[in-house]
């Protein structure tokens, strides 16, 4: 697991080491252990090393002697490495060590540009070829987008076009040349679906790889981006055992694994696989975190998470943290994230991969992916029971929202509305997406998943744990993600998959009753609570969200605002505290994006 970055400019000169210190540097929390670069006339490729697959050796950027002039970087992990080198060898290669990453530049002298096709793992690959008559630049990410790439394409500089690519947007706006500013409906995104999920983020300028892409880019030409065509797995067996082999494959590493229990079923089925795992491999137990905050907050998680682990019988850390904390650790999320994230979960999620380092651990693993691919939502459901006629993608979208459409239609000013209404919200199209796929065919659970696993789970989900993990050096894996597990998801009917039936059924024996029969609750911060009055974070948000603030950018009205605020201190609500939480992180954002577009050399 690692932070890579590099940029590619045919006929520029050698990017200046200076530059390339800091880019980086505003990434290196994610590769704490070790830091290559390479660079030449008009490309670079650089690596901040997270040891966990061979940590003695691996060193980045890949380069194999009998193949001059192919250089790799890898973020992530490629677990059937044993299996490609033993494939490759019989081709001729040779290695010198046994780390994942040490096979691209073979795989890729074999196969090329659909190198990728061939990898099983979480990965971000830049391969840089350098070979007379080959010369170009491939980046890949895998099929679910569990690591990011995010790239910066100029083609009006001096030399007819040039890239840059870092895994964190802070270290991409370390390079010379990024010139970005913030969208103008970065806004609307925010409340409308809490985040950005499409191939543009919220700045123009930078773009992110969709899950599955590899990109091509030649001398002086933009980037030419595929997605792969999904090659899955025949599913074996039932949720049970596909997750199991998962979860064990997951568990092994050389490093310390511990796990995330939320106290729902999905992390409690990873928590209990590891545990059964551990068990038969004669190990220690695992050990497990969950987070929970001090005094008396509601919807609490800590009694089912703590049942989880006396049943799987872990070794269990309940991570208290001070509420009045969590007002100093949102600009530092917001700042790691480098694009505006609504939900505060955020908060959580920072704080609690803090504490998984802190108590010795460098991999986690997780249940993120399985209500996208099993139907788990309450969105789904109620879109699942609509009746005929209903507006069901409406409301579907208006569920993913920071502020249902017509309260952030309410909060506008008419230039930004009427900005908004000729452009189209993304919530138009994710509605149009919907409807679409209902259109031509599709079942509407399957039209709800796709669109889940496509933009949703990547942008939202993952970009966040990935981000927040290695914010703490923390390398986090994903069961749920997996091939096998998505294959087999994806091979169910659709009354197998609505309400995570197969799940439920997989946990029957594996987890306590309390956790199987209780109500779906997300892993969240109980943000209504904490914006009453009195609440530890309403100072903060009522700071960033001044009538002075809103009135200098021009896009909210700032009455409607503090009428807005005024009835969540009277009649706390989750509708109004969210929409507030959106706003302000917005507001905390634009200060931040700002703030990180520093002169070269500079501390980031």
């Amino acid at each position: 697991m690692c932070r890579i970055f590099g940029s590619f400019a045919a006929g520029a000169a050698r990017p200046e080491p200076a530059e390339l210190a800091a880019v980086s540097a505003r990434q290196r929390h994610g590769g704490p252990d070790e830091h290559a670069v390479l660079s030449g006339p008009g490309w670079s490729l650089g690596c901040d090393r997270l040891a966990v697959t061979d940590p003695c050796g691996g060193q980045q950027p890949y380069r194999l002697p009998h193949l001059p002039g192919i250089l790799a970087v890898l973020n992530g992990e490629i677990y059937n490495h044993t299996e490609l080198r033993r494939h490759l060898a019989a081709r001729g290669h040779r290695f010198p060590d046994r780390c994942d990453g040490n096979v691209l530049p073979a795989l890729y002298a074999e196969y090329g540009p659909a190198f990728a096709e061939h990898l099983d793992g979480m990965f971000a690959v830049a391969v840089l070829d350098l070979r007379p008559g080959h010369t170009r630049l491939v980046l890949a990410v895998d099929d679910m987008g569990m690591k990011p790439i995010h790239l910066h394409h100029d083609p009006h500089d001096a030399h007819g076009g040039s890239i840059r690519f870092a895994s964190e947007i802070p270290a991409l706006l370390a390079f010379e040349g990024v010139r970005i500013s913030p969208r103008e409906d970065a806004l609307d995104t925010v409340l409308a679906t809490r985040t950005p999920f499409s191939a543009r983020t919220a700045l123009d300028g930078i773009d992110v790889l969709p899950p599955g892409a590899t990109a091509v880019v030649r001398p002086g030409c933009a980037p030419v981006v595929r997605r792969r065509a999904l090659q899955p797995a025949a599913p074996v067996g039932d949720a049970q055992d596909v997750l199991r082999r998962e979860v064990r494959r997951l568990a092994r590493a050389e490093v310390p694994v511990c796990a995330i229990t939320s106290g729902g079923l999905d992390s409690g089925l990873v928590t209990a696989l590891a545990a059964e795992y551990a068990r038969e491999a004669d190990a220690p137990p695992p050990h497990t975190f969950h987070l929970t905050y001090r005094g008396t907050w509601p919807d609490s998680e800590a009694a089912y998470a703590r049942s989880v682990a006396r049943r799987a019988r872990t070794t269990h850390h309940e991570v208290t943290i001070d509420p009045d904390e969590l007002g100093s650790l949102l600009t530092r999320t917001v700042r790691h994230l480098g694009q505006p994230n609504a939900d505060p979960i955020a908060l959580s999620t920072y704080a609690l991969f803090r504490a998984v380092r802190e108590n010795g651990f460098t991999v986690a693993l997780t249940g993120d992916g399985a209500d996208e691919l099993f139907g788990g939502y309450d969105r789904m459901r109620a879109a699942l029971d609509a009746p005929p006629g209903a507006d069901w993608a409406g409301a579907y979208a208006d569920a993913l929202s920071a502020a249902p459409r017509m309260l952030r239609e309410h909060l506008y000013t008419p230039a930004y509305r009427a900005y908004i209404a000729e452009q189209g919200s993304a919530a138009d199209r994710i509605e149009q997406e919907l409807r679409s796929a209902e259109a031509v065919g599709a079942d509407r659970l399957t039209a709800m998943t796709a669109f889940e696993t496509r933009w949703r789970l990547p942008a939202y989900h993952l970009r966040r744990v990935d981000h927040l993990s290695m914010a703490w050096g923390v390398e986090a894996r994903l069961p749920f993600c997996q091939p096998g597990v998505v294959a087999y998801a994806r091979s169910l009917p659709p009354e197998a998959r609505r309400g995570k039936r197969a799940l439920y059924e997989a946990g029957r024996d594996l987890l306590p009753a309390p956790v199987l029969n209780r109500p779906k609750q997300p892993f969240t911060l109980p943000i209504a609570a904490m914006l009453a009055p009195g609440g530890p974070l309403l100072d903060t948000v009522r700071e960033l969200l001044s009538p002075a603030r809103l009135v200098l950018g021009g896009k909210v009205r700032a009455d409607r605002v503090r009428k807005l605020l005024a009835r969540q201190l009277e009649h706390p609500s989750q509708r109004d505290a969210l929409a507030l939480w959106g706003l302000a992180v917005h507001e905390l954002w634009t200060d931040v994006v700002q703030g990180m577009r520093i002169p070269v050399g500079c501390a980031a």
